[in-house]
């Protein structure tokens, strides 16, 4: 015999999820116009403007993002119809409860791991985030790329992250209201320009093993790749996810604002899309999310890196890389709302062969799975199983910034 009362459920905070873009849900298995798993989500066009009375006629060009519901997950279990009679009461709160908060994890986790598409970043590899103006920073960085100060703006950060900042900052230029619930909780609120959340499942960056004294090999390259030497040979320098600079002072290769085109004053961040490695001769090719854009429509950069020109992961010169080659580093995330989007869509319940088939919905999350439950005659035994259909996409990554620790 077991006790009547099941413990409380084990539940991360999935705090992301709730904050991100979710008006595409209903463009997916619409009777009579269904579009299959993907969605081309449409992006504004951008103008230059010109001078004079002269027409200049410029072409329109937009772009869109890929929306895929490619990620099907679930979670299923057996038992017998003896459990069922003598053993399983309260069936929802013993049983799908817990497997629908593990989905529901699952899909917070997947969402996190968006950051690896995110190229803007604040803060040092190994530290943990302890002052005001990174925080700043990463709000200014989301302004210098247009991002509306319209309160969708987030902060996810992990419990570390929060525990450090609330301490560093507790009492400092806040009414007397919010430093008493700073107290209390531990939280920050909204503070900074941020509405700031605590999530457990921020991602973990591991980073490359780096070595040698890379830089940019051929001047005026632009586009999402660049040929690179001086690695340490034959050797998986850049993971997917690390992020790099190109030069400093005058050589640096700067970003610019999408609508006046001016230099931000800030070095460009890169995020590698890919591994890489480099060859027996030190040289790679390193794939970019932000490419090397000098002008135009879709400007990204002031100028194309010089051959020659120093490349910095993280911010870390070439001597000093040795010091966070191949550590684990925790990504907080700044975003706006419309950075990045969640796409579910209901999965057909079926019409026989099962003794039930009904939707369960995730009381955090908002989201609609199936579940299924069938007989199996020759073990006396009722499999049960929980699906979910999603998929995440990066509407636009300028529009988020990564904090590092």
């Amino acid at each position: 015999m077991i006790t009547n009362e099941a413990l409380f459920v084990l539940r991360n905070n999935l705090t992301f999820t709730k904050r991100v873009n979710r008006q595409f849900d209903k463009s997916y298995g619409v009777d009579g116009a269904k579009i299959g798993t993907v969605l081309n989500i449409r992006k504004p066009p951008r103008f230059i403007v010109t001078d004079g009375p002269g027409l200049q006629i410029q072409d329109i060009t937009e772009t869109s993002v890929p929306l895929a519901l490619t990620s099907q997950e679930h979670v299923a279990f057996t038992f017998t119809t003896a459990d069922r009679l003598l053993s399983i009461d309260d069936f929802s709160d013993r049983l799908l409860q817990p497997a629908i908060a593990a989905i529901a994890n699952r899909i917070d986790y997947d969402g996190l791991q968006q950051y690896k598409n995110v190229s803007n970043t604040v803060g040092t590899v190994g530290t943990t985030p302890n002052a005001a103006l990174l925080y700043l920073t990463a709000s200014a960085v989301l302004s210098n790329a247009g991002t509306p100060m319209d309160g969708r703006r987030s902060l996810v950060i992990n419990p570390i992250f929060e525990a450090t900042i609330v301490d560093a900052l507790k009492g400092l230029f806040q009414s007397s209201s919010a430093i008493k619930e700073q107290y209390e909780k531990g939280q920050m609120g909204f503070a900074l320009g941020l509405e700031w959340y605590m999530d457990q499942n921020i991602g973990v960056q591991t980073i490359g093993l780096l070595g040698g004294t890379p830089v940019v090999n051929g001047a005026n390259q632009t586009g999402s790749s660049l040929i690179t030497n001086g690695w340490t040979a034959s050797t998986q320098v850049l993971n997917q996810g690390d992020v790099i600079q190109l030069g400093t002072g005058s050589t640096g290769v700067y970003a610019v604002n999408p609508q006046s085109r001016q230099s931000t004053g800030r070095l460009q961040d890169f995020v590698v899309t890919a591994n890489v490695t480099s060859d027996g001769s030190g040289n790679a090719t390193i794939p970019l999310g932000t490419p090397i854009t000098p002008g135009g429509q879709f400007q990204t950069v002031t100028t194309s890196p010089a051959t020659s020109t120093a490349i910095y992961v993280y911010n870390t010169a070439a001597a000093s890389q040795s010091t966070i080659s191949g550590l684990n580093s925790p990504v907080g995330l700044a975003f706006h709302r419309d950075a990045f989007t969640l796409a579910t869509a209901e999965l057909p319940l079926p019409i026989s062969g099962v003794v039930s088939a009904f939707r369960a919905s995730d009381p955090d999350l908002g989201i609609s799975l199936r579940v299924i439950q069938a007989y199996d005659i020759n073990t006396d035994k009722m499999p049960l199983r929980i699906d979910v259909l999603y998929g995440w996409a990066t509407l636009r990554p300028e529009m988020a910034c990564r904090v590092q620790g």
